[in-house]
């Protein structure tokens, strides 16, 4: 692109590349950002962060299903829709034990009941995936 072309003038697929390659950026730092806090998912978002790349960036896609930690989730959710169950009940746990300091610091029940909600939901729909 030259400095005189404006964003308009790109092709329409190419605006959209970048736009589901920033996108995957994000999801993806989302889910580096969930390895340390471990109220964040991290494999939910590395899951949509392949996604985004499928549409916008078939290099930055492909170095993450070949990514010796990330590539496995991935491919496993792609061919299955399975996951680990270990890692089921590592993400109910989580739920659980997030609820609970919540309920601890004393948060209103008009944010727990919520948050009960959703996360039940979460862990309903997390324990009825297949096993890997």
């Amino acid at each position: 692109m030259t400095d005189t072309q404006d964003d308009s003038t790109l092709p329409r697929r190419s605006r959209l590349g970048v736009l589901w390659t920033t996108a995957g950026i994000l999801v993806l730092a989302l889910g580096i950002i969930g390895i340390f806090l471990p109220v964040l998912p991290t494999t939910p978002f590395v899951i949509v962060a392949a996604f985004c790349f499928s549409k916008g960036s078939p290099r930055l896609r492909r170095w993450l299903v070949t990514h010796r930690i990330f590539g496995p989730m991935i491919l496993d959710w792609e061919a299955t829709g399975a996951i680990p169950r270990g890692v089921k009940y590592m993400a109910c746990t989580m739920m659980a034990g997030s609820l609970l300091i919540c309920w601890l610091i004393g948060l209103p029940a008009k944010v727990l009941i919520p948050q009960a909600v959703l996360m039940g939901l979460g862990a309903a729909y997390v324990l009825t995936r297949p096993d890997c």
